[in-house]
């Protein structure tokens, strides 16, 4: 019991600010690299209270940059932090960090498109899918041009249960665009509703948790952030697999102005196109005239298992791409 208290009760020594840190090593933020410091401590840490109760938990930490919020993570009590920063430039500041917390913060150089985490916590946090989610944690302030590649990333290992989820229904915690917050959370007929939509929310439970103004950052972006909140469900709202679903809705998206039949039609080749297409909607009982963003999440599961059917009747139909076909056309005529 008392160890447990003592790791629920650290606190950082006292430490250069974020903004001292920033001009001690001599840090500026990269515009092609979209990077934004968060410099105001309140903030981060209620971002880490947004991510819901941390002590003694194994947190993987994305993007730390000068480490405002992995000051707050360290606060919260945690039994280990571990952090993947692509950018050389932030180590001294995060090893700084590290020498004030000794054992609590490991620093990773590397790519958090190509990081291993499911080697990286102890094998005893692993839990069953179906039960509780483990006491692993993600957060991060991701640069947003990477923010939508490694979201669909996560959920399609949510969807294989590997990568992070290889522990369980690991929780995350995210900072992105304001924009893509909305679209990751947009109901079903909003003007947000989007193929991140359902593809976030026929895996995960998704809540836009905090709103964060863009004066907030140095430097200053264009647009405010928003931070969401993702829990895995214990079943998927769409059972099946990840590349058929996220291809459907793919497709009905193409359009977003036109009646969904117009983007679910690019599935089929041009010449059975029509007919393919009202068979689709038929099996998936579905309007045809319905725009894709007034689809809901069963629609969508009506559609990808109506799809799947089609697929096993005809197995060449998974393989087809209309941009191929569009370019073997002009190929032709030119």
């Amino acid at each position: 019991m008392a160890a447990s208290r003592t790791l629920g009760t650290f606190r950082l020594p006292p430490l250069p600010t974020i903004r001292e840190i920033i001009k001690l090593f001599r840090l500026q933020a990269v515009k092609q690299l979209s990077q934004n410091f968060l410099l105001d401590l309140r903030l981060t840490d209620k971002i880490v209270r947004k991510a819901g109760g941390l002590t003694n938990a194994y947190v993987y930490e994305v993007g730390p940059g000068p480490g405002g919020i992995t000051r707050s993570i360290l606060n919260a009590g945690v039994a280990e932090l571990l952090v993947v920063e692509k950018d050389g430039r932030f180590i001294p500041g995060l090893q700084m960090l590290s020498d004030a917390a000794p054992g609590k913060l490991r620093i990773v150089h590397g790519d958090v498109l190509t990081f291993k985490i499911e080697r990286a916590f102890p094998e005893s946090l692993k839990r069953q899918w179906e039960d509780d989610p483990p006491n692993v944690h993600i957060i991060g302030n991701l640069p947003f041009s990477v923010s939508t590649p490694l979201i669909i990333k996560w959920l399609e290992n949510v969807s294989h249960r590997n990568g992070p989820f290889a522990y369980g229904r690991t929780q995350m915690t995210l900072t992105f665009q304001k924009e893509v917050a909305e679209r990751l959370t947009a109901s079903t007929g909003s003007k947000q509703r989007s193929r991140l939509s359902i593809m976030a929310q026929y895996l995960c439970d998704v809540q836009h948790i905090l709103t964060i103004p863009g004066q907030a950052f140095i430097p200053k972006p264009e647009v405010d952030s928003g931070v969401v909140h993702f829990t895995p469900l214990t079943r998927p709202r769409i059972e099946q697999p990840f590349r058929l679903v996220e291809r459907v809705v793919q497709n009905a998206f193409q359009f977003r102005r036109k009646y969904c039949y117009r983007g679910l039609g690019m599935l089929f080749p041009e010449a059975q196109r029509l007919e393919s297409t009202g068979k689709l909607l038929q099996l998936a009982d579905v309007d045809p005239t319905l725009r894709p963003t007034q689809l809901s999440v069963l629609h969508f599961k009506s559609l990808c298992d109506a799809y799947r059917k089609m697929c096993d009747e005809d197995p060449h139909l998974f393989a087809y791409n209309f941009r191929e076909e569009l370019k073997q056309k002009s190929e032709k005529r030119g």
